[in-house]
């Protein structure tokens, strides 16, 4: 039995469940998802709480149950609260600026990387050397701050690159003479 998937979901003040078969849809102050559980999956709302089950007792709809119930919780906090990523640029001469509706990279290419910023994500760049990526859907601001950090990633040597903001970057020690 999955611990996580016996827990009801609780649905705060302001916020909208509606549950048709297999879609759960939340409609909330900072606006609205939706996701659709796995067939394994049963999921129900009643008293203000969204529960998961699972219909079978298969190895499959225990993981998918768990599972199915961490991704409702993940839409309650993203329609009440959002989420934020923040990515740290280390190196000379690395910057970061907004430019419209794309985000200019200097990573030590020949050219500056653009990356057009998707739809339901914002980004900002406080500093030059500071990225915060934000949005309502966990899993698109994890994809995006992803994919920025796949541009240069931080090597192991001096610590240039992208990097997620207390991210813990293991040194090695250069080549002795």
């Amino acid at each position: 039995m999955s611990r996580v998937g016996k827990r009801p979901v609780t649905i705060p003040s302001g916020v909208t469940a509606t549950v048709e078969g297999q879609t759960v849809k939340l409609k909330g102050p900072k606006g609205q998802l939706q996701f659709v559980a796995h067939d394994d999956v049963e999921v129900t709302f009643e008293n203000g709480q969204v529960k998961v089950a699972p219909r079978v007792e298969t190895n499959r709809a225990q993981a998918m149950y768990g599972t199915a119930r961490a991704q409702v919780a993940n839409l309650v906090e993203g329609v009440t609260k959002g989420f934020e990523k923040k990515l740290e640029i280390t190196g000379v001469g690395y910057r970061a600026a907004l430019q419209g509706k794309n985000l200019q990279l200097a990573l030590g290419y020949s050219h500056d990387v653009i990356y057009p910023v998707p739809e339901g994500i914002t980004i900002a760049a406080p500093k030059p050397t500071e990225i915060v990526v934000t949005g309502i859907d966990k899993q698109k601001v994890g994809q995006v701050a992803a994919e920025i950090r796949s541009y240069r990633p931080p090597e192991p040597y001096k610590g240039k690159g992208v990097k997620y903001a207390g991210e813990f970057i293991f040194r090695k020690e250069g080549k002795k003479k």
